[in-house]
């Protein structure tokens, strides 16, 4: 009896997590355009009074212009819609992005904490793929007007297979803010840094190979 009841406490309490752990709230209005000039610090941002509201709020331009590839060493650009330039996205669970990559360039092993993502190939040639928990890797090749799924919190590449023209993708994420970590740098460039010795450790390596690894990486 004792075990059944902490078997239904467990359940209740992994039902109340669930609820809790949403990507965002669902908003109570039909629409929170993002107030950016107030002092207020919440989850989100404050509502601009609904009567001061013009479809200007619910446009923007921001994903039209291309992103500089050349800004780092794999050879992408993230382009995203945010409060500043799309103050109608507030409270509506979502973000979208411009994904351009260079030739050869590539979206490295990365993660979004907050939010599941779908890309949409518009040009070019990309490799997609996601490892899941059992560390299963799912790839597709994705040609102009295809798609693909990455799940909330896996790792996901993205790879521009062409070796002399550019790839862009269009992405959208299930969370205003989905946040992103690339594994490489949260491994090796952390500020302060993970000590070498777990490096050494996790990734079987030499404290040399951290060393160059932190470098090349901008460490």
């Amino acid at each position: 009896m004792k075990m059944c009841r902490l078997f239904l406490q467990l359940c209740l309490g992994l039902t109340l997590l669930s609820g809790l752990a949403k990507p965002d709230l669902d908003p109570l209005q039909d629409y929170c355009i993002a107030d950016t000039k107030s002092p207020l610090y919440l989850n989100g941002a404050p509502c601009l009074n609904p009567t001061l509201a013009h479809s200007s709020h619910f446009t923007t331009s921001a994903l039209a212009k291309a992103g500089d590839t050349k800004a780092n060493q794999f050879g992408f650009s993230v382009t995203l819609t945010t409060l500043a330039n799309l103050p109608g996205i507030n409270t509506m669970g979502l973000t979208m992005a411009r994904v351009d990559i260079a030739a050869d360039g590539l979206v490295p092993p990365h993660s979004h904490p907050r939010a599941s993502e779908v890309t949409i190939c518009l040009q070019g040639v990309i490799l997609v793929g996601f490892v899941d928990t059992s560390n299963r890797l799912f790839t597709q090749k994705l040609e102009p007007g295809d798609s693909f799924v990455f799940p909330r919190g896996l790792i996901h590449f993205l790879y521009n297979m062409e070796p002399k023209k550019p790839a862009l993708a269009i992405s959208g994420l299930s969370s205003q803010n989905p946040g992103a970590q690339i594994a490489s740098r949260a491994a090796f460039v952390s500020n302060p840094p993970i000590p070498e010795v777990v490096l050494e450790k996790a990734f079987q390596i030499s404290r040399q190979d951290v060393a160059k690894i932190r470098k090349n990486l901008g460490g």
